[in-house]
C-alpha cells in the first residue's frame, strides 16, 4: 500500500533564509513561514486570527535559490514533506519535539520588487522552483480540434460525452 506525506504552504516568510553549506559542499537553507486563519469567537463574536510558524528546510539548488530570492516578509508557497525529530534542550536537559517541512518545490508570490529585474520585463508574477526530478521523455500530445459548442438546453443534455479522463 502506498503512503504519502505531503504538505502545501502559502505564507509569509518570518526571517530572512540562513545559507549554510555541509562539509560534503549541499546547500542547506532555513526560513520560517507563518500561516494565519481568522475565525469568529463564540462568546464576544469578534474575529480571531489564529498564526502559526512553520520551520521549512530547503535542500542542494533549491537551498541556493531560496538564500537569494526569499527575503523577510515575502509572501511564497512551498511544497514539501514533514519530517519530525527529537532533541534534548541544552539547558533544561529536556526531551523536545521538532516538525520540520522538508522543501521540495518553491513558488514566489506576489510582485517582483527587488527581483534584480530593472527591465521589469514580462513573465508572470512570481517564479516557480522545484528539486530536480529524474528526467523523463515526454512525448508530444496530439493535437485536437474542440467540439463547436451545442446550443445550451439546460440539464445533462449539453455535456459532452467526450470527457479525457
Amino acid at each position: 500500500m502506498a503512503s504519502v506525506n505531503k504538505v502545501i504552504l502559502v505564507g509569509n516568510c518570518g526571517r530572512d533564509p540562513e545559507v549554510r553549506y555541509l562539509p560534503s559542499g549541499q546547500a542547506v537553507a532555513n526560513v520560517s513561514v507563518a500561516t494565519s486563519s481568522r475565525r469568529k469567537d463564540k462568546n464576544s463574536g469578534e474575529m480571531i486570527e489564529d498564526t502559526q510558524w512553520h520551520r521549512v528546510t530547503f535542500y542542494d539548488r533549491l537551498a541556493e535559490i531560496a538564500g537569494e530570492y526569499v527575503k523577510k516578509g515575502r509572501p511564497i508557497y512551498v511544497e514539501g514533506r514533514l519530517k519530525y525529530g527529537v532533541y534534548t534542550d541544552k539547558t533544561t536537559g529536556v526531551e523536545k519535539n521538532t516538525v520540520d517541512i522538508i522543501a521540495t518545490e518553491l513558488q514566489l508570490l506576489g510582485g517582483r520588487e527587488g527581483m534584480g529585474n530593472p527591465g521589469g520585463g514580462g513573465g508572470d508574477e512570481g517564479g516557480g522552483y522545484s528539486r530536480p526530478a529524474a528526467p523523463r521523455q515526454a512525448a508530444p500530445a496530439p493535437q485536437r480540434q474542440a467540439p463547436a459548442p451545442a446550443p445550451a438546453r439546460g440539464g445533462f443534455d449539453d455535456m459532452d460525452d467526450d470527457i479525457p479522463f
